[in-house]
């Protein structure tokens, strides 16, 4: 690496912020050891308590039906499709329970863009959803799902916020952003929310006093330039609101998929990339390892290259294992990742909120007490 990159790298591990031409070059960089080191060491300044973190939950798809074409996708279906789903509330509900049956206290809920689904008909599913589990946080509805929504309700984005939250969504996950470059949204998707309008959902979820999470899919038809864009419209936002709680970032999955002729990026762009994200995002709290694409080693690793969280202990992700990529986890094995490196494994929920009962907690792959068969994955919300 060049005198210059490395005094670059040395600035912004003290405190300085990131340059857009210098995280092009960071990312145009092979020297990933040192890109690495700067990462830790600001996830070190950043968090210097002896833990680090993960969570328990589980991810709903209530539909897979969707009125949006995504080339990338493996696991929408359209409306008319004999494949087309909407969960039966009895299911999703069951669903719910096993997840509180093994310390569960969080759903990350989320479906394609139905054409026909009602604004009152989110209200009684949350609704009812918060009767039965009262401690259950919804983390539900990406920024497609919600500009969707105001179309399909015909109302202010305001209003079917304030609306949602009033049934019981508790925060927004970051679905749906891809990257946040029209030019890269328009190649690969049709009928889908571009980025002013994705931002338009935080940021209006965060005026109301809301919460929600950022990701990044990379790896596909973006340029490095539009990669380091995609970061900084939300560092931008995050400067304007502080709303964000984590970024979670991860790499294309093409099996299965349109755009299955590009192939996958490895564990050496991925590290780099986060570890440039965590650079760049001066204003993020956290960073999620993303081990559902990984896997546990690379997954483990990434708390090394900026890092301080190992995501969401799941018992159900459809998305991702959709486009040929299931990677498996017991909590044991995601609580000796973390301890392995030297750190201690802390619970805690969306919020980043620590839970005091770690130590009682004794889950293993779990049997679902409804018989269903499903893999143990991480969450990428």
């Amino acid at each position: 690496m060049d005198a210059q990159l490395t005094h670059v790298l040395d600035d912004v591990a003290a405190g300085a912020r990131l340059e857009t031409a210098d995280a092009v070059r960071l990312l145009e960089s092979h020297d990933l050891a040192s890109i690495g080191r700067a990462a830790h060491a600001v996830t070190q300044r950043l968090h210097p308590e002896p833990y680090r973190t993960y969570n328990i939950d589980r991810n709903i798809n209530y539909t897979n039906i969707c009125t949006a074409v995504c080339d990338f996708c493996a696991f929408y279906r359209g409306p008319k499709h004999p494949e087309g789903y909407v969960l039966d509330r009895e299911v999703l509900l069951k669903k719910i329970e096993e997840t509180v049956a093994i310390g569960g206290d969080q759903i990350l809920m989320q479906g394609g863009l139905h054409p026909t689904l009602t604004l009152e008909w989110y209200e009684d599913l949350l609704r009812d959803i918060k009767s039965h589990f009262p401690e259950i946080n919804v983390h539900g509805f990406s920024p497609p799902e919600i500009y969707h929504l105001t179309k399909v309700a015909k109302r202010p984005l305001q209003e079917v916020l304030e609306r949602l939250a009033a049934a019981g969504l508790g925060s927004l996950p970051g679905g749906g952003g891809e990257i946040l470059v029209d030019r890269v949204r328009q190649a690969m998707t049709r009928g889908k929310v571009l980025t002013d309008d994705w931002l338009e959902v935080h940021r209006q979820w965060h005026a109301l006093g809301g919460k929600s999470t950022a990701t990044m899919m990379f790896g596909h038809i973006e340029t490095l330039a539009e990669r380091v864009e995609h970061l900084d419209r939300l560092r931008e936002l995050q400067d304007e609101t502080g709303g964000f709680t984590a970024f979670i970032c991860w790499s294309f999955q093409p099996d299965n998929t349109e755009m299955d002729n590009i192939p996958p990026v490895g564990s050496f762009e991925y590290l780099k990339t986060q570890a440039v994200a965590r650079l760049y995002l001066d204003n993020f709290p956290n960073i999620q390892s993303s081990w559902v694409t990984q896997g546990r080693e690379i997954g483990q690793l990434a708390l090394l290259f900026g890092a301080n969280d190992m995501g969401s202990l799941m018992l159900e992700e459809n998305v991702v294992s959709a486009a040929g990529t299931v990677h498996h986890l017991t909590l044991e094995e995601m609580r000796s990742a973390i301890s392995e490196l030297g750190w201690i494994p802390r619970r805690r929920n969306v919020f980043y909120e620590l839970f005091e009962d770690n130590e009682s907690l004794a889950v293993s792959t779990p049997v679902m007490p409804s018989g269903t068969q499903l893999p143990v994955l991480a969450s990428s919300t």
